[in-house]
């Protein structure tokens, strides 16, 4: 049963109780990597394996996202700053004691390529809090994978346009 979370803004980003902070690297430019996060939402699948379904609602204002395992997100589209910064919060979700969800992706052009910075914010009860820092190992290889996948699809992406 989806419940509503607790609306937070940017800020949260720095002050929740539990803040996951990974961070990885590209090839592809900003400007690629940016695209594949905002404008093609519903490519998610195809590279963050986590994510079995991603779509755009309220005329790209926010998403509805499910997970393996059956979690569902209903987003808002917090910042979409083109080349730079793509963060959304959780509105509602079937995900049992989260009160409130703040996820950033920060992109910083790194030599030829790009450096991957995504934040997990999130408050609930102490059980949650301790769940959730217990699951960053499994959430860190995740977010790896997930960038090396996407990573490899837009090289391909750029050897296609090359031809």
């Amino acid at each position: 049963m989806a419940r509503r979370l607790r609306p937070v803004g940017l800020d949260f980003i720095e002050v929740a109780p539990t803040r996951l902070v990974f961070a990885g690297r590209t090839t592809a430019a900003p400007e690629d990597v940016y695209r594949a996060l905002a404008e093609e939402v519903e490519g998610w699948p195809s590279w963050f394996r986590a994510v079995t379904l991603a779509r755009p609602t309220h005329g790209g204002a926010g998403r509805e996202i499910k997970l393996a395992g059956g979690i569902r997100f209903q987003e808002t589209i917090m910042a979409a700053d083109p080349e730079r910064r793509y963060a959304y919060r959780v509105d509602t979700t079937n995900a049992p004691g989260i009160r409130a969800l703040l996820e950033e992706w920060l992109l910083t052009p790194s030599g030829s390529g790009t450096h991957v910075q995504w934040t997990f914010a999130a408050d609930g009860p102490t059980a949650v809090r301790f769940a959730l820092t217990a699951a960053r190992p499994g959430l860190g290889h995740s977010f790896r994978s997930a960038v090396r996948t996407l990573d490899l699809r837009l090289a391909e992406r750029r050897r296609g346009a090359d031809q």
